[in-house]
Protein backbone atom coordinates (compact mmCIF):
# COMPACT_ATOMS: atom_id res chain seq x y z
CA UNK A 1 0.00 0.00 0.00
CA UNK A 2 1.03 3.60 -0.45
CA UNK A 3 0.52 6.43 1.99
CA UNK A 4 -3.00 7.82 1.59
CA UNK A 5 -4.07 10.92 3.49
CA UNK A 6 -7.69 9.90 3.00
CA UNK A 7 -7.26 6.74 5.08
CA UNK A 8 -5.62 7.01 8.48
CA UNK A 9 -5.62 4.88 11.61
CA UNK A 10 -5.24 6.12 15.16
CA UNK A 11 -2.33 4.60 17.07
CA UNK A 12 -1.27 5.30 20.62
CA UNK A 13 1.43 4.50 23.15
CA UNK A 14 -0.07 5.14 26.59
CA UNK A 15 2.41 4.93 29.44
CA UNK A 16 2.28 5.92 33.08
CA UNK A 17 3.66 9.41 32.43
CA UNK A 18 2.94 10.31 28.82
CA UNK A 19 0.40 9.37 26.18
CA UNK A 20 1.66 9.52 22.60
CA UNK A 21 -0.89 9.45 19.81
CA UNK A 22 -0.45 9.39 16.08
CA UNK A 23 -2.10 8.86 12.75
CA UNK A 24 -0.67 6.23 10.44
CA UNK A 25 -1.54 5.17 6.93
CA UNK A 26 -2.39 1.49 6.37
CA UNK A 27 1.18 0.87 5.19
CA UNK A 28 2.49 2.01 8.60
CA UNK A 29 3.79 5.48 7.70
CA UNK A 30 3.33 7.98 10.55
CA UNK A 31 1.68 11.11 9.13
CA UNK A 32 1.09 12.98 12.40
CA UNK A 33 1.92 12.54 16.09
CA UNK A 34 1.85 14.38 19.38
CA UNK A 35 2.61 13.74 23.06
CA UNK A 36 0.41 14.60 26.05
CA UNK A 37 1.01 14.39 29.78
CA UNK A 38 -1.28 11.86 31.46
CA UNK A 39 -1.69 14.17 34.44
CA UNK A 40 -3.39 16.77 32.25
CA UNK A 41 -6.43 14.57 31.60
CA UNK A 42 -8.89 12.77 33.84
CA UNK A 43 -9.36 9.90 31.38
CA UNK A 44 -7.63 8.40 28.38
CA UNK A 45 -10.72 9.26 26.33
CA UNK A 46 -10.23 12.95 27.05
CA UNK A 47 -6.60 12.73 25.98
CA UNK A 48 -7.56 11.01 22.71
CA UNK A 49 -10.21 13.58 21.93
CA UNK A 50 -7.70 16.39 22.57
CA UNK A 51 -5.30 14.74 20.14
CA UNK A 52 -7.93 14.23 17.45
CA UNK A 53 -8.93 17.90 17.75
CA UNK A 54 -5.27 18.86 17.28
CA UNK A 55 -4.96 16.58 14.24
CA UNK A 56 -8.00 18.11 12.48
CA UNK A 57 -6.22 18.82 9.17
CA UNK A 58 -6.31 15.05 8.72
CA UNK A 59 -9.47 12.97 8.33
CA UNK A 60 -10.94 11.62 11.56
CA UNK A 61 -9.97 7.95 11.88
CA UNK A 62 -12.52 5.21 12.38
CA UNK A 63 -10.06 2.45 13.23
CA UNK A 64 -7.46 2.50 15.97
CA UNK A 65 -5.07 0.55 18.15
CA UNK A 66 -3.73 1.66 21.52
CA UNK A 67 -0.69 0.19 23.24
CA UNK A 68 -1.32 0.42 26.99
CA UNK A 69 1.03 -0.07 29.94
CA UNK A 70 -1.40 -2.51 31.55
CA UNK A 71 -2.43 -6.17 31.55
CA UNK A 72 -4.76 -6.73 28.61
CA UNK A 73 -7.20 -9.60 28.50
CA UNK A 74 -10.75 -8.36 28.52
CA UNK A 75 -12.98 -5.30 28.23
CA UNK A 76 -11.86 -3.70 31.51
CA UNK A 77 -8.41 -2.07 31.26
CA UNK A 78 -6.64 -0.84 34.40
CA UNK A 79 -3.20 0.70 34.07
CA UNK A 80 -0.52 -0.67 36.38
CA UNK A 81 1.27 2.57 37.30
CA UNK A 82 -1.43 5.17 36.60
CA UNK A 83 -5.06 5.57 37.77
CA UNK A 84 -6.62 5.55 34.28
CA UNK A 85 -9.06 2.69 33.69
CA UNK A 86 -11.70 2.21 31.02
CA UNK A 87 -14.01 -0.14 29.15
CA UNK A 88 -12.78 -0.91 25.64
CA UNK A 89 -16.34 -1.14 24.30
CA UNK A 90 -17.36 2.15 25.93
CA UNK A 91 -14.28 3.96 24.66
CA UNK A 92 -14.85 2.67 21.14
CA UNK A 93 -18.43 3.93 21.28
CA UNK A 94 -17.40 7.32 22.69
CA UNK A 95 -14.90 7.82 19.87
CA UNK A 96 -17.32 6.61 17.21
CA UNK A 97 -14.81 4.03 15.97
CA UNK A 98 -15.67 0.97 13.90
CA UNK A 99 -12.78 -0.95 15.47
CA UNK A 100 -10.55 -0.26 18.46
CA UNK A 101 -7.85 -2.74 19.43
CA UNK A 102 -6.09 -2.55 22.80
CA UNK A 103 -2.77 -4.32 23.22
CA UNK A 104 -0.10 -4.34 25.91
CA UNK A 105 2.54 -1.69 25.31
CA UNK A 106 5.34 -4.20 25.03
CA UNK A 107 3.33 -6.46 22.81
CA UNK A 108 3.30 -3.45 20.48
CA UNK A 109 7.06 -2.97 20.81
CA UNK A 110 7.57 -6.67 20.10
CA UNK A 111 5.43 -6.46 16.94
CA UNK A 112 7.57 -3.54 15.79
CA UNK A 113 10.87 -5.44 15.92
CA UNK A 114 10.65 -7.10 12.48
CA UNK A 115 9.88 -3.68 10.98
CA UNK A 116 12.99 -1.95 12.37
CA UNK A 117 15.71 -0.95 9.93
CA UNK A 118 19.44 -0.92 10.60
CA UNK A 119 19.24 2.75 11.61
CA UNK A 120 16.49 2.00 14.15
CA UNK A 121 18.69 -0.09 16.45
CA UNK A 122 22.15 0.08 18.03
CA UNK A 123 24.07 -3.19 18.53
CA UNK A 124 25.60 -3.89 21.93
CA UNK A 125 28.29 -6.54 21.78
CA UNK A 126 28.64 -9.38 19.29
CA UNK A 127 26.34 -12.20 18.23
CA UNK A 128 24.29 -12.90 15.13
CA UNK A 129 20.52 -13.48 14.93
CA UNK A 130 19.32 -16.96 13.98
CA UNK A 131 16.47 -16.81 11.47
CA UNK A 132 13.19 -18.30 12.65
CA UNK A 133 14.10 -18.23 16.33
CA UNK A 134 12.26 -16.25 19.07
CA UNK A 135 13.06 -12.60 19.73
CA UNK A 136 12.89 -10.94 23.18
CA UNK A 137 12.43 -7.32 24.24
CA UNK A 138 12.76 -5.46 27.55
CA UNK A 139 12.08 -1.79 28.14
CA UNK A 140 12.83 0.27 31.25
CA UNK A 141 10.77 3.44 31.44
CA UNK A 142 8.14 4.48 33.98
CA UNK A 143 7.91 0.72 34.55
CA UNK A 144 9.63 -2.32 33.04
CA UNK A 145 8.00 -3.87 30.01
CA UNK A 146 8.85 -7.30 28.64
CA UNK A 147 7.65 -9.30 25.68
CA UNK A 148 8.78 -11.52 22.85
CA UNK A 149 7.97 -12.80 19.38
CA UNK A 150 7.53 -16.48 18.57
CA UNK A 151 7.70 -17.62 14.92
CA UNK A 152 4.34 -18.89 13.67
CA UNK A 153 4.71 -20.04 10.10
CA UNK A 154 5.27 -16.93 7.99
CA UNK A 155 4.08 -14.64 10.80
CA UNK A 156 5.17 -13.71 14.31
CA UNK A 157 3.03 -14.27 17.40
CA UNK A 158 3.66 -11.73 20.19
CA UNK A 159 3.74 -12.73 23.82
CA UNK A 160 1.66 -10.74 26.29
CA UNK A 161 2.83 -11.00 29.88
CA UNK A 162 4.08 -9.09 32.89
CA UNK A 163 7.73 -10.14 32.87
CA UNK A 164 8.83 -6.85 34.41
CA UNK A 165 7.43 -8.07 37.71
CA UNK A 166 9.64 -11.15 38.07
CA UNK A 167 11.70 -11.23 41.26
CA UNK A 168 14.98 -9.32 40.91
CA UNK A 169 18.04 -11.52 41.56
CA UNK A 170 21.37 -10.32 42.95
CA UNK A 171 24.72 -11.31 41.44
CA UNK A 172 27.19 -9.37 43.62
CA UNK A 173 27.38 -8.78 47.37
CA UNK A 174 26.69 -5.07 46.80
CA UNK A 175 23.55 -5.88 44.79
CA UNK A 176 22.45 -8.29 47.50
CA UNK A 177 22.80 -5.54 50.11
CA UNK A 178 20.79 -3.16 47.90
CA UNK A 179 18.01 -5.71 47.43
CA UNK A 180 17.96 -6.49 51.14
CA UNK A 181 17.46 -2.78 51.83
CA UNK A 182 14.61 -2.72 49.28
CA UNK A 183 12.97 -5.78 50.87
CA UNK A 184 12.51 -3.70 54.01
CA UNK A 185 10.62 -1.09 51.99
CA UNK A 186 8.60 -3.14 49.46
CA UNK A 187 6.53 -6.29 49.83
CA UNK A 188 8.09 -7.65 46.62
CA UNK A 189 11.35 -6.52 45.02
CA UNK A 190 10.59 -7.09 41.37
CA UNK A 191 12.86 -6.32 38.45
CA UNK A 192 10.74 -3.21 37.88
CA UNK A 193 11.64 -1.94 41.37
CA UNK A 194 15.22 -1.63 40.08
CA UNK A 195 14.97 -1.37 36.30
CA UNK A 196 12.76 1.65 35.65
CA UNK A 197 12.78 5.37 36.30
CA UNK A 198 11.54 4.90 39.89
CA UNK A 199 13.89 1.93 40.08
CA UNK A 200 16.92 4.12 39.43
CA UNK A 201 15.81 6.31 42.33
CA UNK A 202 15.41 3.18 44.49
CA UNK A 203 18.93 2.03 43.60
CA UNK A 204 20.40 5.44 44.42
CA UNK A 205 18.52 5.71 47.72
CA UNK A 206 19.58 2.20 48.73
CA UNK A 207 23.23 2.89 47.95
CA UNK A 208 23.11 6.15 49.93
CA UNK A 209 21.56 4.35 52.91
CA UNK A 210 24.17 1.58 52.77
CA UNK A 211 26.98 4.15 52.71
CA UNK A 212 25.39 6.18 55.49
CA UNK A 213 25.09 9.39 53.48
CA UNK A 214 22.10 11.65 52.95
CA UNK A 215 20.33 10.92 49.68
CA UNK A 216 19.65 13.88 47.40
CA UNK A 217 16.19 14.27 45.87
CA UNK A 218 17.31 13.32 42.39
CA UNK A 219 15.02 12.27 39.56
CA UNK A 220 15.97 9.32 37.38
CA UNK A 221 17.05 11.72 34.63
CA UNK A 222 19.36 13.51 37.06
CA UNK A 223 20.85 10.25 38.31
CA UNK A 224 21.83 9.23 34.77
CA UNK A 225 22.99 12.72 33.78
CA UNK A 226 26.79 12.78 33.31
CA UNK A 227 27.00 16.20 34.98
CA UNK A 228 25.30 14.90 38.14
CA UNK A 229 27.41 11.75 38.07
CA UNK A 230 30.57 13.88 37.96
CA UNK A 231 29.55 15.41 41.28
CA UNK A 232 28.00 12.38 42.98
CA UNK A 233 29.72 8.98 42.70
CA UNK A 234 26.57 7.25 43.95
CA UNK A 235 24.78 8.37 40.78
CA UNK A 236 27.52 6.73 38.73
CA UNK A 237 27.23 3.57 40.80
CA UNK A 238 23.43 3.51 40.57
CA UNK A 239 23.57 3.87 36.78
CA UNK A 240 26.25 1.19 36.49
CA UNK A 241 24.26 -1.18 38.73
CA UNK A 242 21.12 -0.49 36.67
CA UNK A 243 22.91 -1.47 33.44
CA UNK A 244 24.43 -4.63 34.96
CA UNK A 245 21.13 -5.72 36.53
CA UNK A 246 19.39 -5.15 33.19
CA UNK A 247 21.94 -7.49 31.64
CA UNK A 248 21.08 -10.16 34.21
CA UNK A 249 17.34 -9.93 33.53
CA UNK A 250 17.85 -9.74 29.75
CA UNK A 251 19.99 -12.89 29.89
CA UNK A 252 17.34 -14.67 31.94
CA UNK A 253 14.68 -13.70 29.39
CA UNK A 254 16.87 -14.87 26.51
CA UNK A 255 17.33 -18.26 28.17
CA UNK A 256 13.64 -18.57 29.00
CA UNK A 257 12.47 -17.83 25.44
CA UNK A 258 15.43 -19.31 23.59
CA UNK A 259 15.71 -15.87 22.00
CA UNK A 260 18.40 -16.66 19.45
CA UNK A 261 16.76 -14.16 17.12
CA UNK A 262 18.08 -11.38 19.36
CA UNK A 263 17.27 -9.41 22.50
CA UNK A 264 16.16 -5.79 22.17
CA UNK A 265 16.24 -3.08 24.83
CA UNK A 266 13.59 -0.40 24.36
CA UNK A 267 11.97 2.15 26.67
CA UNK A 268 12.86 5.73 27.43
CA UNK A 269 15.95 5.34 29.64
CA UNK A 270 18.57 3.25 27.86
CA UNK A 271 18.60 5.05 24.46
CA UNK A 272 19.57 8.25 26.28
CA UNK A 273 22.64 6.57 27.78
CA UNK A 274 24.16 6.11 24.32
CA UNK A 275 27.78 4.98 24.36
CA UNK A 276 27.76 4.72 28.16
CA UNK A 277 25.41 1.75 27.86
CA UNK A 278 27.65 0.00 25.34
CA UNK A 279 30.60 0.51 27.70
CA UNK A 280 28.64 -0.61 30.78
CA UNK A 281 28.50 -4.05 32.36
CA UNK A 282 25.29 -4.92 30.52
CA UNK A 283 26.72 -7.26 27.91
CA UNK A 284 29.16 -9.02 30.25
CA UNK A 285 26.35 -9.66 32.73
CA UNK A 286 24.03 -10.78 29.89
CA UNK A 287 26.52 -13.51 28.98
CA UNK A 288 27.48 -14.46 32.56
CA UNK A 289 25.35 -17.61 32.85
CA UNK A 290 27.94 -20.26 33.65
CA UNK A 291 27.59 -23.31 31.42
CA UNK A 292 25.26 -21.38 29.10
CA UNK A 293 27.63 -18.43 28.59
CA UNK A 294 28.60 -19.56 25.07
CA UNK A 295 24.92 -19.89 24.17
CA UNK A 296 24.29 -16.28 25.23
CA UNK A 297 27.50 -14.95 23.67
CA UNK A 298 26.08 -15.95 20.28
CA UNK A 299 22.85 -13.96 20.81
CA UNK A 300 22.91 -10.34 19.58
CA UNK A 301 21.60 -7.55 21.78
CA UNK A 302 20.36 -4.19 20.49
CA UNK A 303 19.08 -0.88 21.81
CA UNK A 304 15.94 0.28 19.97
CA UNK A 305 16.60 3.83 18.76
CA UNK A 306 13.40 4.28 16.73
CA UNK A 307 11.48 7.11 18.45
CA UNK A 308 8.04 5.49 18.19
CA UNK A 309 8.33 1.70 17.99
CA UNK A 310 4.92 1.12 19.59
CA UNK A 311 3.32 2.99 16.66
CA UNK A 312 4.89 0.49 14.27
CA UNK A 313 3.57 -2.36 16.40
CA UNK A 314 0.05 -0.92 16.57
CA UNK A 315 0.01 -0.52 12.79
CA UNK A 316 1.21 -4.12 12.42
CA UNK A 317 -1.53 -5.35 14.76
CA UNK A 318 -4.22 -3.54 12.75
CA UNK A 319 -2.83 -4.70 9.40
CA UNK A 320 -2.76 -8.33 10.50
CA UNK A 321 -6.18 -8.45 12.19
Amino acid sequence: MTTDRKTVWLVGDVGATNARFGLVSPDGAVVHSSTFGDADFATVGEAIRAYLAQAKPFPTPRIGCLAIAAPVGGDDIRMTNHPWNFSVAALRSQLGFERLAIINDFTAVALALPRLGANDRMPVGAGMPVAGRPIAVLGPGSGLGASGLIPDGTRWSPLTGEGGHVTMPAVTARENAVLEWMRRHFDHVSAERCLSGPGLVNLYNALAALDGVAAASYTAAQITDPATAARDPLCREATAMFCAMLGTVAGDLALTLGAQGGVYIAGGIVPRLGARFIESGFRARFEAKGRLSDYLAAIPTYVVTHPLPAFLGCAAALAES
